[in-house]
């Protein structure tokens, strides 16, 4: 619906005033990367929908830049040097910016890399004989962005999953044939006019061969590892903020956990307030009919021309 009586000057338009509108959005931020060693999985990224039926935004200038988060760097060697979240995504409205956050990764500050990076849109998990999982939501949003990640208690060998937006990421299963927990589940959403889970939590690593890594949540988080030897954990899926799973024991102390995928911005624009000559830049990103709505999707940053 329109909204009527408000104007902002349009960027980009000539000076020409632009009339804000309604539109219904799909915001996912980029996942956290699973840890190593056997380490936690990465939380996805954070995931804000106001289809159907939630409390749309409104597209209040001409131009409107786009920021798709991309997923946080898994790091590399058994401390994970170089591990870091994933990035926001952003629509960057006149009112102001609107984001989701980053999904946190599969550390804390117990593990040795010694950043407390875990916090996100969903929590990451931890690793063995870790403690309490990433905090989600950290964004303060309601309905929440994601969930927390899994426990690994101190006789644990086995890492949390990462938190999803349909759920908590697992606890480690208890002693030293732990298995990893799983990561929490996606959510499906058909704002483009298929079904699509989108922000699942990376699934965390075992220490021992006894156990077996954890499963990747649904909607784009990978899978853990376990050890000794063990391979390079699981990428969260690009597209769908997927957490990384963890990476299980392996030489020297430990792999890479896998990284985390990028995220989406979906903007549906109705078909009644669809101007002749939208666009998205760059042509990487997309413009799709569904029921004569306007559905831009967005995978990489660009910008979104209303006039």
């Amino acid at each position: 619906m329109a909204s009527f009586g408000y104007q902002v000057l349009g960027f980009g338009s000539g000076g020409a005033s632009f009339a804000a509108f309604d539109a219904d959005y799909l915001i996912v931020a980029g996942g956290g990367p699973g840890g190593p060693s056997p380490g936690g999985g990465g939380g996805a990224g954070g995931h804000r929908s106001s289809f159907p039926g939630g409390t749309k935004i409104s597209l209040d200038a001409a131009v409107i830049p786009i920021t798709v988060g991309a997923g946080g760097p898994a790091g590399s060697g058994a401390c994970g040097t170089g591990i870091s979240k994933g990035e926001n995504s952003v629509i960057g409205l006149a009112a102001g910016d609107f984001s989701s956050s980053a999904g946190g990764a599969g550390v804390n500050n117990v593990h040795p890399s010694g950043t407390d990076n875990n916090d996100g849109g969903s929590g990451g998990g931890t690793p063995h004989q870790g403690s309490t999982g990433g905090c989600g939501n950290i964004g303060g949003y309601s309905p929440p962005e994601g969930n927390n990640g899994g426990a690994s208690g101190g006789g644990n060998y086995g890492g949390s999953g990462g938190g999803g937006i349909g759920a908590v990421g697992s606890n480690a299963s208890p002693g030293s044939g732990s298995s990893g927990g799983a990561g929490g589940n996606g959510s499906a959403n058909s704002i483009t006019g298929s079904a699509v889970t989108r922000a699942g939590g990376g699934g965390g690593a075992a220490w021992n061969t006894g156990g077996s890594g954890g499963t990747g949540g649904t909607g784009g988080g990978g899978n853990g590892t376990k050890g000794p030897n063990a391979p390079k954990g699981g990428d969260g899926t690009d597209g769908l903020g997927g957490g990384g799973g963890a990476s299980g024991y392996g030489p020297g102390g430990g792999q890479e956990g896998g990284a985390g995928g990028s995220g989406t911005v979906i903007i549906r624009i109705p078909a009644a307030d669809a101007p002749g000559d939208l666009s998205v830049a760059p042509g990487t990103n997309s413009i799709a009919t569904d029921g004569g709505d306007k559905v831009c999707i967005f995978t990489v940053d660009g910008t979104l021309t209303l006039a």
